[in-house]
C-alpha cells in the first residue's frame, strides 16, 4: 500500500494542479464569488509570485560563475532577517521563517529550471549579467512585505478554508501575471507553508 500523503504534500500537489490548469484559472480569475474568496491571501500569493519572478535575474547572475545556485549562508541570513522583522511585528516568528524557507526553494526551482534550459539550448543564455547585489535589495523589499503579509493574514491561514483560498488566490496570480509552466510549478512551490492546518 501507498502511504498517504501528507497535508503539506496535498497541498503541493492541489495547488500545482489548479496553477496549471487553464479552466480552473479562468473559473477562479471569475469576478463574482471567488474574488471574495482568495481576497485576504492574494497579496501574499502576488509577493510570492514576484520573488518567484525575481528568480529569473538571480539565475542569470549566477550562471557561468562559480556562484552556487544553493547558498546556505544567503538563505540563514534571509531566514533570520525575516524571523526579527515578524517579531517586531507581533507575529509569529517560527511560522514566517516555515514560509519562507519554501520561498527559498522555489526559487532554487526556478534557477535550475532555467539552467536546464540554457544548458539544452545556449542561444538562450542570457548574454549581460545582473548585479547580484542590486537584485538581493530588490528581493530584500519583497521580503519585508511579504513578512507584513504573512503577519496581516495570521487569521485566515489558521482558518478551515485557507486551502481553498490559498489555491483560488494561486489560480489567480498565475492568470493575472501570465505565468509560464516553470513559474507556475515555482509558486506553488512556495505556498505550502502557507496554510497552518498543513504546515509540518
Amino acid at each position: 500500500m501507498r502511504p498517504h500523503p501528507s497535508p503539506r504534500h496535498a497541498l503541493i500537489a492541489a495547488l500545482t494542479t489548479a496553477v496549471l490548469a487553464t479552466g480552473a484559472t479562468a473559473a477562479f480569475a471569475a469576478p463574482a464569488g471567488p474574488a471574495r474568496v482568495h481576497g485576504t491571501l492574494r497579496p501574499l500569493v502576488d509577493l510570492s509570485a514576484q520573488r518567484v519572478l525575481v528568480a529569473d535575474e538571480v539565475a542569470a547572475a549566477k550562471w557561468g560563475t562559480d556562484s552556487p545556485i544553493d547558498d546556505p549562508a544567503r538563505e540563514r541570513e534571509v531566514l533570520d532577517a525575516v524571523a526579527r522583522q515578524a517579531e517586531e511585528l507581533g507575529a509569529d516568528p517560527v511560522a514566517t521563517s516555515r514560509i519562507f524557507r519554501d520561498q527559498i526553494e522555489a526559487s532554487k526551482v526556478v534557477q535550475r529550471g532555467l539552467y536546464r534550459r540554457w544548458d539544452a539550448d545556449p542561444s538562450q543564455a542570457p548574454t549581460e549579467r545582473p548585479d547580484l547585489g542590486r537584485i538581493r535589495l530588490e528581493i530584500n523589499r519583497i521580503n519585508g512585505e511579504l513578512v507584513r503579509a504573512i503577519a496581516d493574514s495570521a487569521a485566515v491561514r489558521e482558518a478551515p478554508s485557507c486551502v481553498g483560498r490559498l489555491t483560488a488566490g494561486a489560480a489567480a496570480v498565475i492568470h493575472g501575471r501570465q505565468l509560464d509552466a516553470l513559474h507556475s510549478v515555482a509558486l506553488g512551490r512556495s505556498l505550502p507553508s502557507v496554510c497552518a492546518r498543513t504546515a509540518p
